[in-house]
């Protein structure tokens, strides 16, 4: 069989989409060495992300160009069985479309989006998903959010966990903390937090719950640090950090290599993620995976993620969150406990198991793409 992925992510620093489709060509190359797989590339610094012996084919980094015109002339060449795309497919497309849609946040909460983008991910993922062959998504939340925004049957979404990569893995934390220290110039003890600086990840309410904390336990030497890259809502989290009261202790790094988040995981002494809505929630896998204590929100997909290997909290609630935060940065023994809580939670999920589930919804598209194909061919000879 010969399986196409859209991987235009890959090298363009696409966050959560380059990390999943990264983990997942990787993961087809440990399991399948029968089928047959095109990436769809975008980008020179594949970094070897595209696993020896797939094939590579360059598509425009425009998503109008690529969309409009080049992955649909790709099609055409490669005649794959299908092709497996993170929310949006060509309008034109010449195989049948697998499609993975990690939540619904532009459908349930537009509020966090620009306005334009929020209309546009309504309009070209409803489009998309409604003639889709299979859906994709990682956690039970997404995919009855899924059902509910586009009118689907829960059994036609493929629900596929994600995993922490194999790079996140416990670390001395001595070493951590020289590389963060050289690298950022932030000495540890420190609290950590990952994800873009958009409207949904909450930073704001976390500064303002890192301060109370401070305020709460005067005598604390602990920073803030606070990896992801900036988008058009950074300077609200900028000025809410200025005006914290404790600027100093807040550090942002912005984007950041997996080898640098590696460190920062590793010399971090507690790891927060206080986001509204998470279709998944990844970062929360990849600090257990590093043996850190994790503190994360109660809502959307968390629960199910971490379990019960993390402090939740209701992240509308700067006491809950500081609560939590207090509770693991002062209590030694509840702060181990659930590090190895998060160590056997991460353990439970693989990119292998990933890849292999992805593999059967793939097959299951293939086989029934072929027996279509095969009706059809009989029908006109009957007629």
């Amino acid at each position: 069989m010969r399986f196409s992925v859209d991987a235009h992510a890959i090298g363009r620093k696409l966050t959560g989409n380059e990390v999943y489709v990264r983990n997942l060509l990787a993961g087809f190359a440990a399991v399948d060495r029968e089928s047959e797989f095109i990436a769809y590339v975008s980008s020179d610094g594949l970094n070897g992300w595209v696993p020896r012996g797939f094939h590579a084919r360059r598509v425009a980094p425009n998503p109008f160009l690529r969309l409009g015109y080049d992955l649909t002339r790709n099609l055409r060449r490669d005649r794959p069985d299908l092709i497996h795309v993170q929310y949006t497919a060509p309008p034109v497309c010449p195989a049948p479309v697998v499609v993975s849609v990690h939540d619904v946040s532009f459908v349930e909460h537009p509020e966090y989006f620009q306005p334009l983008r929020a209309m546009q991910l309504r309009h070209t993922v409803r489009q998309t998903v409604r003639r889709a062959a299979r859906v994709i998504t990682g956690s039970e939340f997404s995919r009855d959010s899924i059902a509910d925004a586009y009118g689907l049957d829960p059994s036609q979404i493929a629900v596929v966990p994600n995993a922490a990569s194999p790079i996140f893995r416990p670390i001395a934390p001595a070493a951590a903390a020289a590389r963060v220290l050289a690298r950022f110039g932030i000495s540890t003890p420190f609290l950590l937090s990952v994800g873009d600086l958009q409207p949904r990840k909450n930073l704001s309410g976390l500064i303002r719950a890192f301060t109370d904390m401070l305020q709460a336990s005067p005598g604390l030497p602990h920073h803030l640090v606070v990896a992801g890259k900036p988008t058009w809502f950074a300077p609200h989290v900028h000025t809410a950090a200025r005006e914290s009261g404790v600027a100093e202790r807040i550090h942002f790094t912005g984007f950041v290599s997996d080898d640098d988040l590696l460190s920062l995981y590793n010399a971090c002494q507690v790891f927060v993620f206080p986001s509204f809505y998470e279709g998944f929630g990844l970062p929360v896998l990849e600090a257990m995976a590093c043996g850190r204590a994790v503190a994360c929100s109660n809502t959307s997909a968390f629960p199910e993620v971490a379990d019960s290997a993390a402090l939740l909290f209701d992240p509308r609630s700067t006491r809950e969150m500081a609560r939590a935060m207090l509770d693991l940065v002062l209590d030694a023994e509840l702060r181990a406990r659930m590090e190895r809580l998060g160590s056997s939670r991460a353990a439970q999920f693989s990119w292998r198991k990933t890849a292999e589930q992805t593999l059967e919804v793939y097959r299951d598209v293939a086989v029934r793409r072929g027996i279509r194909a095969e009706a059809g061919a009989m029908a006109s000879v009957l007629r």
